[in-house]
């Protein structure tokens, strides 16, 4: 701390991204494990609702969907960080997109991408599609938890400027060499994520998936419940949120509030198709 410099009145964020560090950019970072960790996770989900039935699906196939859903998710993820917030590097340098280790992830381009895989998974094998989409929207949330907290941990995504209790500095949030005393605190707006689109979903549609009859009765409910659940998540967190620098608004929202107007709409879109296709069967 420099002379005359008062002690900060917020906890300063010093976490180090990674849990070993073997160089300066290589090791066990917390993010690549929340990754890993929250598809094992998912994969775990999954192969329970497989072995009770409740996914027509043998469980020696999870393993091979938990690789088409990890091909979704990176490449979705990736491509849509890109196309989504950062256009001009997609056209300008698009070998950027290999450099995974640098992170820039989009959740809603991985989601895009976990369609794609299930969509191809569900006709290879078989599977109504909606009863595959249940199972898997169940196993999501753990992996966005996990991957939130990381966000947090690695010290990116930070909130906007507060003066709650627990507000956070963080250092990486102005430019190296900034004294401490200067740095505003900010809201950990990872963790509130981590909280909505992880904590508040996994216990949700947990509760609709293995206590109630939706996945059984209207295939796709559940699905259409968690993109509305996603989308209000990601939309109250965003107002909590600092705005990526340099990336422009739509329409005055920020990005990721935008896109998830259309996670609503397509959610009320398939909760519709999944009550009018009971209603028919019935």
């Amino acid at each position: 701390m420099e002379p005359g410099s008062t002690a900060p009145t917020h906890w300063v964020h010093d976490l180090s991204p990674f849990l070993i560090q073997f160089t300066d950019t290589i090791g066990i970072r917390y993010y690549g494990l929340g990754y890993m960790l929250g598809f094992a996770l998912g994969a775990w989900i999954i192969y329970h609702a497989a072995k009770t039935k409740r996914l027509p699906m043998t469980p020696g196939a999870v393993a091979d969907l938990m690789t088409a859903l990890m091909l979704g998710v990176i490449i979705g993820g990736r491509l849509g960080y890109f196309v989504l917030y950062d256009p001009a590097v997609f056209f300008q340098a698009p070998l950027e997109l290999l450099k995974v280790w640098q992170g820039g992830m989009a959740s809603h381009g991985g989601m895009v991408g976990v369609a794609v895989a299930m969509i191809w998974f569900a006709r290879k094998h078989q599977i109504p599609f909606f009863k595959l989409a249940d199972a898997v929207v169940t196993a999501a949330p753990p992996g966005l938890l996990l991957v939130r907290v990381a966000n947090f941990i690695k010290g990116e995504l930070w909130g906007k400027v507060t003066e709650v209790p627990w507000a956070v500095i963080f250092p990486a949030s102005e430019k190296v060499g900034t004294p401490i005393s200067l740095i505003a605190p900010r809201h950990p707006s990872q963790l509130y994520q981590a909280g909505l689109e992880g904590l508040i979903l996994l216990i949700y549609t947990a509760w609709r998936y293995w206590r109630m009859p939706a996945a059984r009765l209207t295939p796709g409910r559940i699905t259409g419940e968690f993109l509305i659940g996603y989308a209000i998540a990601r939309i109250i967190g965003e107002l909590f949120r600092e705005p990526d620098m340099g990336i422009s608004l739509i329409f005055g929202l920020s990005r990721g509030t935008f896109y998830s107007l259309f996670f609503i709409l397509a959610g009320a879109g398939i909760i519709r198709y999944s009550i009018k296709s009971k209603s028919h069967e019935g």
